[in-house]
């Protein structure tokens, strides 16, 4: 179906090639987020879809094509700027600092953010370092309200499912407009992931903000997103309301079937 008109504050991808060193891994792939809206990203491994991501963050080598956010030429900027524009990404694997404890984890999200002021300094009163962090990190800990009892643990003590909580946690705490998730309920058990799903949606509904969500759990991306691309050999092939997708499950055979 065609894409739908390019928002100038959403994103919007046009044939992007992009790769690492020598090797070319998306060729030619295009793709828009509205303000807002979420899309969910599938594909077997090795489609792209981990590169996509990265090269919006500016992680990759662009050969061609057109990338804008916010009304910006993402090509043209560094990581940190692109940040700056309130999009956040959660990477496969989480790339957490273990030794850290949970509440620096959760303040690294803020690093060179314009309005991060940091925390009040050693002469402010506890109850005024406390309400700074509570504003800083809020939300965080309105995501997932466990945090608050642990942000002195070390993050490496956490378990897997609380440790992905965490990285979603450090890329919300900028209050971003888009945030894009790479595989973020992998080796997650249940219960947790319907803690993350439901997160996710309340963050979505009460702030507007957007998703671009790659996930193997078919159902997961099917009740979060509005929309669904597939991508196959580094190219965008398909994209289709996922109350279509649903009618027509032979497009998950075809793009997701071994």
């Amino acid at each position: 179906m065609p894409e739908r008109p390019v928002s100038t504050q959403g994103l919007a991808l046009e044939g992007v090639v992009a790769g690492y060193g020598e090797g070319t891994e998306l060729h030619g792939a295009s793709l828009q987020v509205q303000p807002g809206e979420r899309v969910g990203l599938l594909g077997r491994n090795g489609a792209g879809k981990t590169t996509l991501l990265r090269t919006v963050m500016g992680l990759t080598r662009v050969d061609a094509g057109s990338m804008r956010f916010a009304g910006q030429d993402l090509r043209r900027l560094p990581t940190f700027a692109i940040a700056r524009l309130r999009l956040a990404y959660v990477p496969q694997g989480r790339e957490l600092f273990g030794d850290f404890t949970v509440e620096q984890n959760l303040l690294t999200g803020l690093l060179g953010m314009p309005a991060h002021t940091g925390l009040r300094g050693a002469g402010a009163s506890g109850a005024g370092r406390g309400q700074d962090r509570d504003r800083q990190l809020g939300p965080a800990l309105q995501a997932f309200p466990w945090l608050a009892t642990r942000l002195q643990d070390r993050a490496g003590a956490l378990s897997g499912g609380q440790q992905q909580q965490l990285a979603i946690g450090r890329a919300i705490v900028s209050r971003p407009s888009l945030l894009m998730l790479d595989e973020p309920l992998e080796g997650v058990q249940p219960s947790v992931v319907d803690e993350i799903v439901r997160a996710l949606d309340a963050l979505c509904q009460s702030t507007g903000m957007a998703l671009l969500l790659v996930e193997q759990n078919v159902d997961v991306v099917l009740s979060l997103c509005s929309r669904v691309a597939f991508m196959e050999a580094g190219v965008v092939r398909e994209t289709l309301p996922s109350a279509e997708l649903r009618a027509r499950p032979e497009l998950i055979e075809r793009y997701l079937g071994i």
